[in-house]
């Protein structure tokens, strides 16, 4: 039996999310924006202040992966960090004005990028739709392993791949 790629979830799934993400940064683009910033915006756009890990969280991506992209758009001017009263170590992440005044348009892309992707949709459609990517979301999440930190996988890879224990 050959593979369909229509007939995998998974499959179509990826394949909707790259156009999604191609759509958006097209639109971003002009502004000096990124789908990548997309985590960020969402988490800090009603003006709140979060530790890196806490936005590594809500993006579900690890933390160097986080710290990179934060530091990009600290880079681009994008974001600022304040001690965290609550934790010496820790800072705490939020907007710029420049970013701040970004957010209805980062809106805006998302909106219309949206509204593309569901336009063939009728609205009751569009709340199924919705609602079954929620459950397959909900599904895959419960399905995802918690991984160890970086550093013991490290360990781990090393130690299998020299054959010991």
């Amino acid at each position: 039996m050959p593979l369909e790629r229509t007939l995998s979830a998974g499959y179509m799934t990826n394949w909707a999310a790259r156009l999604f993400a191609v759509a958006i940064e097209r639109r971003l683009k002009a502004r000096g924006l990124s789908s990548a910033h997309l985590p960020v915006f969402f988490a800090l756009a009603d003006g709140a202040a979060r530790t890196q890990k806490d936005l590594a969280a809500a993006a579900a991506v690890e933390q160097p992966t986080m710290a990179a992209t934060l530091a990009r758009m600290e880079r681009d001017g994008l974001i600022r960090r304040a001690p965290d009263p609550a934790d010496g170590r820790s800072s705490l992440v939020s907007l710029t004005e420049t970013a701040l005044a970004d957010v209805d348009a980062v809106r805006r892309a998302t909106d219309e990028v949206n509204a593309l992707a569901l336009a063939d949709l009728a609205p009751s459609e569009r709340d199924i739709f919705l609602s079954l990517l929620e459950k397959v979301v909900t599904a895959l999440a419960a399905d995802a392993p918690e991984k160890p930190p970086r550093a013991a996988r490290r360990k781990a890879t090393a130690s299998t791949a020299d054959g010991s224990p």
